[in-house]
């Protein structure tokens, strides 16, 4: 073909691919494995459609090159084949790259949530898709599109918010950073359909548990509150959804086929094709047979086996030939996989030269991350303690989360439940506060908060002009990460206390991937932030801190003043007394107007 011949048309490519294809092809091209489960070879040998990365999927060494170079070996395998039909890989870069050590890891979405700015969003999606197509991958596993009602869950700093307009403008504007136009990454918007909202004791976890559990609302609530979001996201060109491993009123969601076919397939017209999450269809029946059928005929398009794929691909070939799963439903299925993959490139795209290798963790990214933290941070309390003075002679910093790169980037950071110490590159909150301060400021870091070793001029056991105490909760992902409590630790707690005796000004730092009980800290620290869970670039909290950016996040949830509250009757929510929630939705003061009824009415609930 000549340079100036028109392309056929993608549509025709499909059709002219499926006319073409055994089912042993089809069906491989509907199986999504992880790739420490297969080699290359497997590839080629069973026509696989997809392989991906779970949550410490990353390759040896884990840098940027390596990364290129594992994908570009499946894909290569993949090009082999009779029809060279590529795989496409797939990857949970849900607040960036977050597997690649070096990678910018943005803050959470509940940070971006407090942050409104569906413009900085958007542009925190792009960059991210910049950073995966430097690694030759094009399909990521986000945003999440849960309006959460407990904050109980796991899974909550995977959302923008509670509240179902914020959940849709800023999963819409991130997906629409990844995807771009002309198409850059295929967005994952996840998981239909009501997941952030099951009931506490119901997950198969246990009565401890929620993730994975059952969602009991009626249909009209479902729609009202869950659905929109997937609405906008059709609307908008989402082309894979991933469907939730929980349940509507006891039916799972990966064999509801109303909700699949009918609703978001019929009704809103979704073109695309849905994935299970990670061994989704196991749970559908006990039968792994039956679980097959109902899921493949439910309207799963792909499954996210993501093991033991031989075991899939027999089971499903079994059905399909006793008539169990219709041969138009696989049609139907590697169609949408195949239109999907048209679409985002595979077959005109090379994977990667490696001549893009420096975005990832680059200086402008970074740049992008540290305002997005900025931007995050919500001012709870403030007497008189911030900004910081830039003349300040002394400050103390202290608690877990202070100098701490694993903590603050919390779970989905390199491995699936996250990790504590420099589990990758960049600059913790301490390391932010000592290189924004002034050059004449002392500061002094005593992880628990123990500085009595600090005397003044005299000899005198020395006070600080400000004690910074940054404390929340270790890392963790969807249910490892389910807590009935939510309580500060003890040792958090007495850190606390520590650092009051021994500071003029005490600010309490909350770096956490929801609400805590902080009650009592409150009462005792004269300013109280709330940092979400912030990621790599710790400097944009100190940039806040002492003035150079101003406070403008307002809570995207909720604040409980005690664990009791929970979960909230948004319909019926108290706004007086102590049966209140300690702060509201939308609250977030600022440097300007940093007084507020609600704290008032927390010192009288605190005196009571």
């Amino acid at each position: 073909m000549n340079s100036t011949a028109t392309p056929p048309n993608p549509l025709r490519r499909v059709e002219d691919l499926l006319a073409r294809m055994t089912l042993a092809e089809k069906i491989g091209q509907m199986t999504l494995v992880e790739k420490n489960s297969l080699n290359p070879q497997a590839v080629f040998d069973y026509f696989i459609g997809g392989v991906l990365s779970g949550g410490g999927g990353y390759p040896n060494p884990n840098t940027p090159e390596a990364w290129l170079q594992m994908v570009t070996a499946f894909q290569d395998a993949a090009l082999d084949t009779r029809l060279g039909i590529p795989i496409i890989y797939g990857v949970d870069a849900v607040h960036g790259h977050n597997n690649v050590r070096g990678a910018t890891i943005f803050p959470h979405n509940i940070g971006l949530g407090a942050t409104r700015n569906a413009e900085l969003v958007e542009q925190v999606g792009a960059a991210t898709a910049a950073e995966l197509m430097a690694t030759g991958i094009y399909w990521n596993y986000a945003p999440v599109l849960a309006p959460v009602q407990d904050i109980r869950w796991g899974r909550t700093y995977e959302s923008f918010g509670e509240n179902t307009e914020l959940v849709t403008d800023l999963g819409l504007a991130f997906m629409n950073g990844l995807q771009g136009d002309p198409l850059m990454v295929l967005a994952t918007p996840k998981h239909y359909l009501g997941d952030g909202g099951t009931t506490w004791g119901t997950s198969s976890f246990g009565p401890n548990n929620m993730d994975r559990g059952d969602t009991q609302v009626d249909e009209a609530t479902l729609r009202e509150l869950y659905l929109p979001p997937y609405i906008e996201a059709v609307n908008s060109g989402a082309l894979t959804l991933m469907v939730s491993f929980s349940s509507w009123n006891g039916v799972p969601m990966h064999a509801h086929e109303y909700l699949i076919t009918d609703v978001l397939k019929g009704e809103l017209g979704f073109t695309g094709f849905v994935v299970s999450d990670w061994q989704g269809i196991d749970l559908v029946n006990a039968d792994y047979y039956q679980a097959v059928v109902a899921s493949i005929n439910a309207g799963v398009d792909m499954n996210m086996v993501p093991q033991d794929y031989r075991r899939f691909i027999t089971t499903l070939t079994r059905a399909v030939e006793a008539g169990d799963v219709p041969q138009e439903r696989i049609d139907d299925a590697v169609r949408r996989i195949l239109r999907a993959k048209f679409a985002v490139g595979l077959f005109d795209r090379v994977t990667g030269d490696g001549a893009a290798l420096d975005v990832v963790g680059s200086a402008e990214h970074r740049a992008l991350a540290r305002q997005a933290v900025s931007e995050s941070l919500v001012l709870l309390k403030n007497e008189d303690a911030l900004p910081l003075a830039a003349d300040a002679t002394t400050i103390f910093v202290a608690g877990s989360a202070a100098d701490d790169i694993g903590i603050q980037s919390g779970g989905w950071t390199i491995e699936w439940q996250g990790g504590t110490g420099d589990i990758t590159i960049g600059t913790t909150i301490l390391e932010g506060i000592t290189a924004v301060a002034g050059t004449d400021t002392h500061i002094a870091f005593e992880r628990l908060g123990r500085f009595e070793s600090i005397h003044d001029a005299a000899g005198n056991p020395a006070m600080a002009d400000y004690g910074i105490v940054i404390v929340g909760e270790e890392p963790y992902a969807e249910w490892e990460g389910d807590n009935a409590y939510l309580a500060l630790s003890r040792g958090d707690r007495t850190t606390i206390e520590r650092v009051r005796e021994q500071s003029e000004k005490l600010i309490v730092i909350v770096v956490s991937g929801r609400p805590l009980v902080i009650t009592e800290p409150l009462n005792l620290a004269d300013a109280v932030v709330a940092a979400w869970l912030p990621g790599t670039e710790g400097a944009g909290v100190a940039d806040v801190l002492f003035g150079a950016v101003p406070f403008t996040g307002t809570l995207p949830f909720t604040w409980l003043r005690s664990a009791d509250q929970l979960p909230f009757d948004f319909a019926n929510l108290s706004t007086e007394g102590c049966d209140a929630p300690l702060f509201p939705y939308g609250y977030g003061l600022t440097y300007e107007n940093n007084t507020s009824e609600w704290l008032d009415l927390a010192a009288e609930c605190a005196a009571s």
